[in-house]
């Protein structure tokens, strides 16, 4: 079985595995799609994708546009991050809210990301190690960002901006009010 929270955004959603430990140290299920869909989340993933980053370093806001936008479930292996999803759909009551939450390979939970949502994450540890299954492959034509700094999104990253460590594309990425979005 699984536990599944919801955030401050409908459709993103907090999702801990299972976890059986003793001396020996633990077994758990990360992934089964018959348990996803007992607990009505019918998903289908093409792509793993794992990273590791110094803390500090932030990835993101990223996403894909149709027809190759992209669901997104995220955990972390090792150390911790904070986890941001922003509805970037403007049809949406939503639009330009944003959610996030402490994934850590302690609390062992994972961050369900819809498509029509950006994601970014900030490494709180050094070392630490994010897996993420996607529903399409990445596709170079459709990634976008955002940048995560967007006074009009208001992200309240727990790590001043003089920390982060960005990649020139992030650094580069429009305002949500200047990018290519949902509709």
């Amino acid at each position: 079985m699984l536990e599944v929270k919801e955030t401050g955004l409908p459709g993103v959603l907090e999702i801990v595995p299972r976890r059986f430990g003793d001396d020996r140290g633990f077994f758990s299920e990360v992934w089964n799609s018959a348990t996803m869909r007992e607990a009505g989340l019918d998903l289908s993933f093409v792509q793993d994708n794992h990273s590791r980053s110094a803390k500090g370093v932030l990835r993101g806001l990223h996403y894909q546009l149709e027809p190759e936008a992209q669901i997104k479930l995220v955990r972390v292996s090792r150390g911790s991050v904070y986890d941001v999803a922003v509805d970037i759909r403007r049809s949406s009551p939503t639009f330009g809210q944003w959610t996030a939450v402490t994934l850590s390979a302690d609390s062992w939970n994972q961050l369900l990301v819809p498509a029509g949502f950006a994601h970014g994450f900030l490494a709180l540890e050094d070392g630490s190690e994010v897996q993420y299954k996607v529903s399409a492959l990445y596709s170079p034509a459709h990634d976008r960002g955002i940048r995560p700094d967007d006074p009009a999104i208001g992200v309240e990253w727990p790590l001043p901006r003089e920390q982060w460590l960005l990649s020139a594309k992030d650094q580069d990425a429009p305002l949500l009010a200047e990018a290519d979005i949902f509709a």
